[in-house]
């Protein structure tokens, strides 16, 4: 009986409840308009989502459409989530943003919802002194002592991996062999040896391993933070992988106190930081300098982690499907490798024999030119900034500066894939200099870029020298697919066989 007043109750207040949510539309699309002034864009939202199932359903369409939308004015507006965004095209604005990060004007946020994946304190979301200080300490993992120690440590699980990929592929048979996964996992198993080196058991590693994939799966995931969700999974497996990471610092402490000599990166930052605290008269158990814990540390070994791991995997299969796709380039690449190195020589590639190599590294820059891995750097305004004489970016805005967009502006035929523009002759490296925003720009330009080339370079000069390749083709099949770095739609599948006499043995 009490349940029909109770329903005529709820019914009363229906009309009320359409007209709230009816104002609170409207003050949204308000809003979004405020922001958005003349700024080429969608002129209607949905209600709180904005074009968020676009992005997530097709990420290559949705910021392809944003490049187009703004081709003129240089950048466009959007709207995700309750999140108002800004994409920017031209190079010129792009460097303003990168060249302004502080905390009154721009904050680099790695993701649209990176602190909560990250945590408030990791290396990309510092500023001013304390990002200075950082840095300065982290320069030492980059030394050419250091990067000799990683160049021998990066071929021995390269050599590892392409014999694996060879002897998988014989397996398949006629099928052909999808390379994605495979060049992750050989990413994460470099990474894991040359940035922590010994530190890692190997249950460790495994519990490692399937973190790492939780938190990449939930990078492109909707941010749901409940129990269950796919971002919510990534959130807490960051967690224990700073924790992990942490937990090798402090082993890499102990062993360099004992007196032994570095053997990998944290190694190397170790030895400098301990130095600076002896130095400095503290105390290696309780004292040391800012932003120097355990589990700091671990976290800005993680932001390491991520920047080489998904952005190397995106350089190693375009690298494979460019070369391919350029059987005359492939033949020189091949040419000067042999020239200077020989797999039955069972020599490693030393640092020497790596800048010898000049037109296999001008390779490897056109592919991180052509396919820039990161294609977008997210930042968030601090304060409101006045981005052009008639637009203020407003506070609160989430900034996607381009890197794509500008690796094809300025550039001799900047739609073609041509490494000579980088050699000495042509250097357009150095003329065009600005558009070359891979390793970003300002005071977070990568610190780890001379790695990355490396060892991209390595892995081209091992692969075309060990193993003959050749694509599987399908339609669209070099189409632009978001995981999150960009890669081939078909995970860049191929066909592998034994190119070399035999295998090299690095004693």
């Amino acid at each position: 009986m009490d349940s029909i007043p109770t329903w005529s109750k709820l019914a009363s207040f229906t009309p009320y409840l359409l007209c709230f949510i009816t104002f609170f539309i409207f003050i949204e699309q308000i809003k979004y308009l405020k922001k958005k002034k003349s700024l080429p864009g969608p002129v209607l939202i949905l209600p709180f989502l904005g074009n968020v199932i676009q992005l997530v359903k097709n990420p290559t369409k949705f910021w392809d459409d944003q490049a187009k939308t703004a081709k003129e004015s240089g950048f466009s507006a959007n709207y995700i989530i309750g999140k108002f965004i800004v994409f920017i095209q031209n190079t010129e604005l792009s460097h303003k943003v990168f060249a302004n990060v502080r905390p009154d004007a721009f904050h680099l946020i790695g993701h649209p919802f990176g602190k909560k994946l990250f945590g408030e304190h990791n290396l990309i979301y510092m500023s001013g002194q304390a990002h200075k200080d950082l840095r300065r300490r982290i320069a030492p993992n980059f030394t050419p002592k250091a990067l000799a120690t990683y160049i021998s440590l990066q071929q021995s699980i390269i050599l590892e991996h392409l014999k694996k990929w060879e002897s998988l592929s014989v397996q398949n048979g006629s099928k052909p062999l999808p390379l994605r996964y495979l060049c992750r996992d050989m990413n994460l198993d470099t990474s894991q040896k040359v940035f922590v080196g010994p530190y890692l058991s190997e249950k460790s590693r495994q519990e490692f391993n399937k973190d790492y994939n939780l938190f990449n799966v939930g990078l492109m995931k909707l941010p749901i933070d409940l129990p269950g969700f796919a971002f919510h999974k990534a959130r807490f497996a960051v967690s224990r992988l700073v924790k992990t990471l942490g937990d090798c610092v402090k082993l890499s402490k102990m062993r360099l106190v004992s007196g032994q000599e570095p053997v990998c990166l944290i190694d190397f930052w170790m030895q400098e930081l301990l130095k600076e605290m002896q130095e400095s008269g503290s105390d290696a158990a309780n004292e040391v300098p800012p932003h120097s814990s355990n589990i700091e540390i671990g976290g800005h070994l993680f932001d390491f982690l991520f920047a080489a791991q998904d952005a190397s995997t995106s350089s190693l299969l375009w690298a494979v499907a460019l070369l391919e796709q350029n059987p005359e380039i492939l033949s020189k690449v091949r040419q000067e490798v042999s020239q200077i190195w020989s797999p039955e020589s069972d020599t490693l590639i030393t640092a020497e024999n790596l800048r010898a190599m000049k037109y296999t590294e001008a390779v490897a820059r056109e592919v991180m030119r052509y396919r820039a891995p990161a294609t977008l750097v997210p930042h968030i305004s601090g304060e409101d900034f006045q981005l052009t004489e008639s637009y203020t970016i407003p506070k609160g805005t989430i900034v996607f500066p381009s890197v794509f967009e500008s690796s094809f502006q300025g550039f001799t035929e900047p739609e073609r894939f041509d490494p000579d523009r980088f050699d000495e002759t042509r250097q357009e490296d150095r003329l065009f200099k600005r558009n070359f925003l891979v390793f970003g720009a300002g005071p977070h330009q990568c610190v780890g870029q001379r790695y990355a080339v490396n060892h991209l370079v390595l892995f081209i000069a091992m692969f075309t020298s060990l193993l003959d390749f050749k694509r599987f083709k399908t339609d669209g099949c070099d189409d632009i697919a978001y995981v999150p770095t960009i890669c081939p739609k078909d995970d860049c599948s191929v066909y592998l066989s034994r190119r070399c006499a035999r295998y090299p043995s690095f004693a």
